[in-house]
């Protein structure tokens, strides 16, 4: 039996928990990213350039030996559309999709962007804050593992789209 094929755009610094469940589970993953990981030496890595998405979606293709049936995403907004474009003729039909966004990519009343590829169920996660003891702190990579895997599992269980929240939306400055 072949392994399941995630491709984890991002996935090798606040995703890497991400990419560590999914090999955890039994899924060969590929990770193209700038930097090479340092805690994952069962992982595909690829060097990316996000402003090269044609060439990141060929190199990519070789690393993954044939369609991925998951695609984990946390691209930098002003390259998203065109690097998602780019390896969405790497998926199988169907493929679910997790987009990540920062606080900054979406807003209280606009939501978040428009899933990039409409022929593949998206599930979105949105990215806040914390707050305690009367300060605001980013997530810590622990969360935000939590908070994208919840949305993998949705999104592997063929839940519907939906956009979800890991941590408060933006923080309230007194």
């Amino acid at each position: 039996m072949t392994a399941r094929r995630a491709l984890v755009l991002g996935g090798t610094g606040m995703l890497s928990g991400v990419a560590n469940a999914l090999l955890d589970d039994g899924w060969q993953v590929v990770l193209p990213s700038r930097r090479k990981p340092v805690t994952n030496d069962h992982a595909r890595w690829v060097k990316a350039d996000w402003t090269e998405p044609a060439t990141l979606a060929a190199t990519t293709a070789e690393a993954l030996d044939g369609p991925a049936d998951l695609l984990v995403a946390w691209v930098h907004r002003g390259v998203r559309v065109s690097v998602l474009r780019a390896v969405a003729p790497l998926l199988a039909d169907g493929a679910p999709v997790v987009e990540v966004h920062g606080s900054a990519s979406a807003n209280p009343l606009g939501g978040c962007p428009d899933p990039v590829l409409p022929t593949h169920p998206t599930q979105q996660v949105v990215l806040g804050y914390v707050r305690h003891a009367g300060r605001t702190r980013w997530l810590t990579h622990e969360e935000v593992s939590s908070g994208v895997l919840d949305a993998v599992h949705r999104a592997l269980d063929g839940k519907p789209p939906h956009v979800h929240h890991v941590g408060e939306f933006r923080p309230v400055h007194s």
